[in-house]
Order: structure tokens, then C-alpha cells, then sequence
């Protein structure tokens, strides 16, 4: 028996060679998220098998295996120069500019104020480094990301689950799968890799298993936060596609109630200049890597050279 947990990363070309060469009477395949942005996840009917049973997030919450979430996403307005410089940028370096928002990282700030006053534990996502390190610095937090020692990792990990003054940790997109956090009860997700509906879920499965479901009355919360008038609006509409066919429900935010009466970084004009401009010594040291944007592939076809007894016969009449 071949037992497959994520199942939908077996289409993947090294994953399928392997299913494909190794004999097994039966294949059982695992996975909380069918999902993938390239259109081969209904090649797991061959590779794999049928689906034989999918669970709904609705019903797993009500019988408590996962917790309630409340799901929000706040949307920040771009100070006028960093809103003209998102304009004046090549598509490919306007992301960094979306994610380092003023706005976004004082909502940022904000949110986890007031969720560790609450006693929450708090999981940032933030995909780019430099970024991530910027909201480090702001946050006081300790970060993770594909650099990271695994030393290092695991003590960061370790203080978080159990020590209560360590509310906070912001990991880069390593951490969308294979960590477990029960502790974490708050997720806000300030940049992702564009519209992928499957890092969506996963990241909110960072907090579904958190230890407290079982009190009354308990919920966990997720927030993405996203530049006003942005690609990340459209990005972040597409990825909540499947949380909705799930059952969950997202409240959109225009404004945090307080956020302008509390001393947040980044509130004058002078600290705004700053940061745009090592924004911009960033987007000039790496200008000349373009990152594309996903787009629908087509698969094209390599030309196979046929076999001389299946070559058309060329007709000689006329």
C-alpha cells in the first residue's frame, strides 16, 4: 500500500515519476487543500485514484475537530508618494512597494498590539525577506525564513509554543506547510505568492488546530491586509475562492477603529520618505531580476519524431 500525504503535490513532475515506478496493489492519498494553480490536480484520477470522500470545514468546526475563524481583510490606503512610485514601477517591482505600504505595516502593528493585549498568539506572513525583516524590526519579533538554521528554527518554534511573553513570530512562506503551532489562535497575512488559492488555505490551517477550540465562545482570526488599489486586491479576491466554497465568510475592513489615536511607526511624513527611499535602493539593487506574474499556460506539445511506418504517405496524384 502506497500511502501519499499532500496528495496534491504528486502531478508535480519529480513527485509523479516516482508514483508512476513504484509498484504498490493500492495508493491513498491525503490532503485538507485539492488544489492547484496549474491545472493538473485531475491527473491524480490516473496517478492516484478517484476522490472517495471530502470532508466540509463547516461541519469539522461544529463537531469541534477544527476551530471557528473569523476571516477579515483590511484594506490600506497608499500614502500619495509611495501610491506614485507603485505607478512609475515596472509590474514585476511593484509587489515590494505594495508590502512595505506605511499603512499596511502601522495596520500590521496595530492588529498585533491588540491581539497580544487579548493574550493571542500571533503568526505574520510575509513572503519577501527584505520585508520580512523590515516588519521584524518594527514588530520586535523573531522571523524564520529559508535561511534560517534549523537550530535556530526549532528554539524560535519552541518559544513561541511556551513561553506566553513571546506572543508574536513572522515566518516567510516556509511556513505554509509541515509546522504545527497549536498555540497560534491569530494569523495576518501581509504579502503571498499571488492568487494561490492553495497557500491561502494552508496558512489558515495554521490556525484551525489551535488548542483552545474547545473553550466557549473561543474563535481564531485571520486578516490579510492589502493595498488599496493595488494587484493585491484581485490577487486576494481569487484566493478566497475556496475558503467561500468552504462556507467561510470574509468581512472587509476600510478602517481599524482607533488606529490614527495610537503611536504607530511610520506616522510622519520624514519616517514615509525614509522607507520609500530604501524601497527604492532595494528595487535598483535588484532590477534586474523580473519575477513574471502566474498567467494560464498552455502546454505545448515538443515535436516527436515519428515513427517511419506511421509517416503520411505523401499522394503522388494530382
Amino acid at each position: 500500500m502506497m500511502l501519499l500525504d499532500e496528495v496534491h503535490v504528486t502531478p508535480a513532475d519529480m513527485f509523479r515519476n516516482a508514483v508512476s515506478n513504484i509498484n504498490a496493489h493500492v495508493k491513498l492519498g491525503l490532503t485538507a487543500t485539492l488544489l492547484r494553480e496549474d491545472g493538473k490536480i485531475d491527473d491524480l484520477n490516473f496517478l492516484v485514484g478517484p476522490k472517495l470522500y471530502e470532508a466540509n470545514w463547516m461541519d469539522l468546526t461544529e463537531q469541534g475537530y477544527i476551530a471557528p475563524v473569523q476571516c477579515a481583510e483590511v484594506r490600506c490606503p497608499m500614502p500619495a508618494e509611495f501610491y506614485n512610485a507603485y505607478l512609475s514601477e515596472q509590474v514585476h517591482n511593484q509587489a515590494l512597494l505594495g508590502i512595505t505600504n506605511p499603512n499596511k505595516i502601522r495596520a500590521c502593528q496595530y492588529l498585533v498590539n491588540y491581539h497580544a493585549r487579548r493574550g493571542d498568539k500571533i503568526i505574520v506572513f510575509v513572503d519577501d525577506i527584505f520585508a520580512l525583516t523590515l516588519y521584524a524590526k518594527v514588530l520586535k519579533a523573531p522571523y524564520i525564513h529559508g535561511g534560517t538554521s534549523h537550530t535556530t528554527r526549532m528554539q524560535i518554534l519552541e518559544e513561541f509554543q511556551k513561553n506566553p511573553a513571546q506572543h508574536t513570530i513572522i515566518l516567510s512562506k516556509i511556513g505554509d506547510t509541515s509546522i504545527d503551532l497549536p498555540a497560534a489562535t491569530c494569523l495576518i497575512q501581509v504579502s503571498s505568492h499571488f492568487g494561490s488559492r492553495r497557500q491561502e488555505t494552508q496558512r489558515l490551517g495554521r490556525i484551525l488546530r489551535a488548542s483552545a477550540r474547545d473553550q466557549e465562545g473561543f474563535n481564531a482570526y485571520f486578516y490579510t491586509l492589502v493595498s488599496e488599489y493595488t494587484q493585491e486586491v484581485r490577487f486576494s479576491a481569487k484566493r478566497r475562492q475556496f475558503l467561500a466554497d468552504q462556507g467561510y465568510s470574509f468581512k472587509t475592513i476600510i478602517e481599524l477603529e482607533g488606529m490614527d489615536d495610537l503611536e504607530l511607526v511610520l506616522a510622519s511624513a520624514e519616517s514615509q520618505a525614509s522607507l520609500l527611499r530604501r524601497v527604492k535602493q532595494k528595487l535598483s539593487e535588484s532590477g534586474a531580476v523580473e519575477v513574471p506574474l502566474p498567467s494560464k499556460q498552455r502546454r505545448v506539445k515538443e515535436p516527436v519524431e515519428r515513427h517511419p511506418l506511421f509517416k503520411r504517405r505523401q499522394r503522388t496524384d494530382k
